[in-house]
């Protein structure tokens, strides 16, 4: 394959390399490896003028290369990774009750006739209001607000009596 504005020779030692610069990257981030090597033949080929004219020179210029590219692939990894974990900590709510609390909860949710059941959920847990969740669920507002307080008494009566049981 030809690439536009680069010497036979330049090409010649860039493909030479290839392989060994794969295996460079294989060797220290597998899954990104294929990546990595595009990304350093692109930044070679647009320095191919720095490209040193002897075999060993260009070998070790494109492992230089490659470093850079893999450094520079470390310090985005771990930027995201801290990015996510922010995301996440922003994401969990304060008070996050433990396991067995949501063992208990999703329990007494369970023993809930089913539409009261998804209305304490569209309120609770995707934070709608009785009149939102009145429209999703397609029933008129009155009627909701009269079926969450009956489901909310059920739920409370229902965990109140499972943490008796547990003491």
């Amino acid at each position: 394959m030809r690439v536009h504005g680069v010497s036979d020779e330049a090409e010649a030692i860039l493909a030479a390399t290839a392989a060994d610069i794969l295996r460079y990257f294989e060797r220290r981030e597998r899954n990104d490896a294929a990546d990595l090597l595009a990304e350093t033949l692109l930044v070679a080929w647009r320095r191919v003028d720095d490209l040193p004219s002897d075999a060993t020179g260009a070998r070790m210029w494109m492992f230089g290369i490659a470093r850079t590219v893999l450094l520079g692939h470390a310090r985005d990894t771990a930027r995201r990774s801290r990015l996510a974990d922010r995301l996440r900590e922003l994401a969990r709510p304060a008070g996050t009750p433990d396991a067995d609390q949501l063992l208990d909860v999703r329990a007494a949710l369970a023993r809930l006739p089913g539409e009261d059941a998804e209305l304490v959920r569209l309120v609770h847990w995707d934070g709608l209001s009785l009149a939102e969740a009145a429209t999703v669920l397609e029933l008129n507002a009155s009627t909701v607000r009269g079926r969450y307080q009956r489901a909310r008494a059920t739920l409370a009566a229902q965990l109140a009596s499972s943490v008796g049981r547990e003491s």
